[in-house]
């Protein structure tokens, strides 16, 4: 279930905030200017092809892309099996945004399947939004956050993006990332 945990910047160990209520998750983030909503999940196939998961959001894409103005939409997906190579593969995706980062363009990311932490750095505090499936989230360009997919990834999410290139982070030269529980840690109630 979608979760919102709130902590101040500089102590990770005491939240101020944890809620699953996604009225309460939309208002606080929107104060943020970050964006939340919950698309109804479509049925998808086990086996779901990056374009198996946009056809069947393909209205809630339509209406986005044309909101935002995205030209570029694409689905990834994450999946484990048991084999070395994608521990690996897993293991090296996850790495890549486990350090404070930002984009010059918005992070709008809806989940079809599974889940991921966004952690964002705003005003003094760090908000963990736990996403799952049905969630949309939309991170303002230029915010300063963080994503965790877990040690085990499984998710299917559908990214938009402004332009072909996608997004280029510019990582911070010093991260308090590492300091906050992990989506491990806050998945294993």
């Amino acid at each position: 279930m979608t979760q919102l945990t709130v902590w101040p910047d500089t102590d990770p160990t005491t939240p101020t905030l944890r809620t699953r209520d996604a009225a309460v998750i939309e208002e606080t983030l929107a104060a943020l200017g970050v964006r939340f909503s919950r698309w109804p999940l479509a049925d998808l196939p086990d086996q779901a092809t990056p374009d198996d998961v946009i056809k069947a959001y393909q209205p809630h894409v339509d209406e986005i892309s044309t909101r935002e103005n995205y030209h570029f939409v694409d689905a990834v997906a994450m999946s484990p099996t048991d084999t070395d190579e994608w521990r690996t593969t897993a293991a090296t995706a996850r790495a890549k945004f486990l350090t404070e980062h930002t984009h010059d363009d918005n992070e709008d990311r809806f989940f079809a399947r599974g889940s991921g932490i966004f952690y964002l750095h705003i005003e003094g505090k760090v908000h963990a939004v736990l996403c799952e499936a049905g969630d949309l989230l939309s991170v303002p360009a230029n915010t300063t956050h963080w994503f965790d997919m877990g040690t085990t990834p499984n998710y299917i999410s559908i990214r938009f993006f402004h332009t072909d290139d996608g997004w280029v982070a510019t990582f911070l030269e010093t991260s308090i990332a590492h300091l906050f529980p992990t989506y491990d840690d806050l998945t294993k109630n």
